[in-house]
């Protein structure tokens, strides 16, 4: 059977959409490692070994204009059939992938999260965000000083490492938490987190929504703190606390202030049923935090953190001029969160006037996948017996970092985009193929190209490895059998405790370059709002 033709799209036209602020999603198919080489500034990364997972909640509108390009790996050939079979109808190959988008004038930017990341560096660049270096920061610590260091990362990253004394504050709960924390405005507060970007963001946060303290980022967070020769503190579990009514009302007020400012728009929950019947990409998210979520919320939010979401949005507003609405039940968060949205030159909207009970639904959210046809299901039990007779090949399709820690005996592990690129040759020989991952969930999607390629019974681990570990199986740790390069993921320069200092200070190097970087680029449509305007809000 012949391959579906699927037409290509010019990176002239796509530069023009973004400068028109058209919608626009620009799919680059690789591994994460892979897209961290080299991308253009609004291209979001769904990986072809992970799209069904992914691809439904980042694209919601099938009628969407879907760019999907790779590097000569072959990848976006097969995620555009893959695409369409879901319903897909408007996919287009970009022209001489990233060859063509450099040819004709785009920038690629390097690392992840790459709009967010340089959007910080411009509003350091126009506002002059006040900042302490690692060592003066150490120095007011050390000397008792009416300080505290609110660590703006989310709770699992502040948990790895923090600075000493520091408490977890997300930074989509800075203003809402800050005057409860630091009552007096004597005290100093400096907000920290493992790069620059975040710090950059919830110091300005407090500026702009007119905090009396002095306010100061860590300049270079956790990097500069470790280049700069200081200990970290580990398995911390400060966090803030409730707000205060008159805390939670001054910040309410100073949040709408400064979102108005940044034009975000205010809208009833029928104008959202409206647009949500429309074409255009509208995105629903709640910023609140994850246990508030889960206690209730409006039916069809997605829940993401409002730091996270500034921080990555490329993630989860992956269609580039789609509408986002935000909600919260504080008039603080969602505000927040928008101001800064607006300037990253969405069009965000804050849902108001939901009554207690609009937040109906409960629990955490849970991501739309598409079906799969019903594979036949092994148990760990049966599994276990099929392994001491021999014959049966486990293929392993969870994370990396997640195989080497814990996997099956003899498992391979193995990455979709490696088995559509290498074929049969990749795969062991066997009688019978088990497909595994974290639950079997991804797995499932693999097994008609296992079985077309080996022509042999593939089954699913039923409850995937989890299910294994509970039945108190054997497991081992390590790199036995990689059938795949290790590059689902792209390792961090500001996560973990064991990064080599010329790697840090090469990632800062990199951050410092984002706004030169950007006026080359010429699309972002990012605009940070004047300092006389933020002034007038305090």
């Amino acid at each position: 059977m012949s391959k579906p033709a699927f037409p290509f799209r010019q990176a002239t036209d796509i530069l023009e959409s973004l400068r028109q602020q058209q919608e626009v999603a620009i799919v680059d198919v690789r591994d994460e490692a892979l897209f961290a080489t080299g991308h253009p500034l609004f291209a979001v990364n769904i990986p072809l070994s992970k799209l069904e997972l992914e691809l439904l909640d980042r694209i919601p509108q099938l009628t969407t204009a879907i760019t999907l390009y790779d590097n000569g790996e072959g990848l976006a050939q097969t995620a555009a059939e893959r695409i369409a079979a879901l319903g897909y109808s408007n996919i287009a190959l970009l022209k001489e992938d990233l060859a063509g988008w450099q040819a004709a004038g785009g920038e690629l930017f390097i690392d992840v999260n790459s709009p967010s990341k340089a959007f910080g560096e411009l509003v350091e660049h126009h506002n002059h965000t006040p900042s302490l270096s690692a060592d003066e920061v150490h120095s007011l610590i050390n000397s008792d000083a009416n300080v505290v260091v609110l660590d703006a990362r989310r709770f699992d990253e502040y948990q790895t490492m923090s600075i000493p004394g520091a408490t977890s504050v997300p930074g989509g709960e800075l203003v809402l938490r800050v005057r409860d924390i630091a009552p007096s405005p004597e005290t100093t507060v400096i907000v920290n987190c493992a790069g620059r970007t975040r710090s950059i963001i919830g110091t300005q946060s407090l500026v702009n929504a007119g905090i009396r303290n002095p306010v100061f980022a860590l300049r270079n967070g956790t990097i500069g703190w470790t280049l700069a020769g200081h200990a970290l503190e580990h398995a911390q579990s400060r966090r803030y606390g409730e707000a205060s009514e008159t805390a939670q009302r001054q910040a309410a007020t100073n949040a709408r202030s400064i979102a108005d400012r940044a034009g975000v728009e205010r809208i009833p929950l029928a104008t959202l049923k409206r647009w949500q019947q429309e074409t255009r990409t509208t995105y629903l998210f709640d910023v609140r935090d994850a246990d508030e979520y889960a206690a209730g919320h409006l039916p069809g939010s997605r829940h993401v953190p409002g730091g996270q979401l500034v921080q990555e949005t490329d993630h989860y507003a992956s269609v580039r001029g789609a509408r986002i609405v935000l909600i919260d039940d504080d008039g603080v968060r969602a505000n927040m969160t928008a101001s800064w949205l607006a300037q990253l030159g969405w069009q965000v909207s804050v849902l108001e006037e939901l009554q207690a009970s609009d937040f109906s639904a409960t629990g955490a959210w849970k991501a739309q996948v598409p079906a799969v046809a019903q594979p036949e299901f092994v148990s760990p039990q049966q599994l276990a017996e099929w392994l001491e007779e021999g014959q049966t090949q486990v293929l392993d399709f969870t994370t990396h970092a997640n195989h080497l820690n814990s996997h099956i005996p003899g498992a391979g592990w193995l990455l979709r985009s490696t088995l559509q690129k290498e074929g049969k040759a990749i795969l062991p020989t066997a009688r019978r193929y088990v497909l595994t991952c974290g639950s079997s969930l991804l797995a499932g999607y693999a097994v008609d190209q296992v079985a077309e390629l080996t022509g042999k019974p593939v089954f699913v681990l039923e409850g995937g490895n989890a299910a294994w570990r509970a039945a108190h199986l054997p497991t081992e740790q390590g790199d036995q059998q990689l059938l795949s390069p290790a590059i689902d993921r792209y390792r961090r320069p500001y996560e973990g405790t064991d990064i080599a200092p010329a790697v840090m200070q090469a990632y800062l190097d990199w951050e410092y370059g984002l706004v030169a970087q950007l006026d080359r680029d010429g699309t972002h449509g990012f605009r940070v709002l004047p300092a006389q305007e933020q002034a007038a809000t305090a």
